[in-house]
């Protein structure tokens, strides 16, 4: 499986189970991407987590669930070094933002008055 093939089947995983991508703003968009999927990568890789501040306890309860989900139903993320993982996780993070926000069409993400 490629790189690609493994991004999209992660991507296709969090659009139709994690509600966290559809905030309404796109700075929202942005800080919960990275949070969620941040901590997501350290778990993966096994590095030390940082719970310091409310939200960085909140987007570890959605990374908990994410690393947990994707051992479970991705068996090639076993078999994954973790720089390896650490560069997935990356293009992930990227196909995410473009996805959810710098090539979203919703107007919304960028009014100033809503």
């Amino acid at each position: 499986m490629t790189q690609e093939q493994q991004v999209e089947a992660l991507v296709d995983y969090i659009m139709k189970h994690c509600l966290w991508q559809f905030h309404s703003r796109n700075w929202d968009r942005e800080k919960q991407n990275a949070g969620v999927l941040g901590k997501t990568r350290q778990l993966l890789c096994g590095e030390a987590v940082d719970l310091s501040t409310p939200a960085d306890r909140c987007y570890w309860a959605d990374a908990v669930v994410l690393a947990d989900t994707w051992r479970k139903r991705f068996n090639w993320l076993a078999e994954m070094p973790t720089d390896a993982i650490a560069t997935l996780m990356y293009a992930l993070h990227q196909r995410l933002d473009y996805l959810t926000i710098t090539g979203s069409l919703n107007a919304e993400l960028t009014d100033q008055r809503y």
